[in-house]
């Protein structure tokens, strides 16, 4: 409950337009300093989180060991865990693509969900909180890489392996 609690304080931060991307790069030591904040661990650890679910938990580890491995004794960035990751899933899924899209993006989507009968349509825009004049740029362009998860009624929860990965406006 507290790592959720901490996971929605790190939204409220993220929606707002003066949020920055988990990753981006730097030229001082103060924007270091900025970067290491609750927003970058907690929402790290929420995309972790989100890729271990998608990948599933035997693929997450394999690709985990993998990095460890690799860069043992060394120094690393975060593309070397998206290419460790992408060792593991063999060209079925460009990892670092999806992982991209969430760690050099500042913000979150907002997906839409409607369905029609038997059509499902989702789709995604970026979230806004509230707008904050002073430091507003458009995010129109964002597109967010979702790995989205569903049930069926042929289908539980916990042994349920339907997923569609989001990667355009809608779909």
């Amino acid at each position: 409950e507290d790592f959720l609690n901490l996971i929605f304080k790190a939204m409220m931060k993220d929606s707002l337009n003066s949020s920055h991307p988990v990753s981006s790069a730097v030229q001082s030591s103060e924007q270091i300093e900025e970067m290491f904040d609750a927003l970058s661990y907690i929402k790290g650890a929420s995309l972790l989180l989100m890729l271990k679910h998608y990948l599933t938990k035997d693929v997450f580890q394999a690709g985990i060991e993998v990095y460890l491995h690799n860069h043992n004794y060394g120094s690393a960035q975060s593309d070397d865990l998206w290419d460790s990751m992408n060792e593991i899933t063999n060209g079925t899924l460009d990892v670092k693509k999806l992982m991209k899209t969430w760690i050099l993006h500042k913000g979150f989507p907002l997906v839409t969900v409607v369905r029609k009968g038997k059509i499902i349509s989702v789709q995604q825009e970026k979230f806004l909180y509230r707008v904050e004049p002073e430091n507003w740029t458009s995010d129109a362009s964002y597109l967010w890489h979702i790995p989205l998860t569903y049930i069926t009624s042929s289908c539980n929860f916990t042994h349920c392996t339907n997923a569609y990965l989001l990667d355009q406006k809608s779909g």
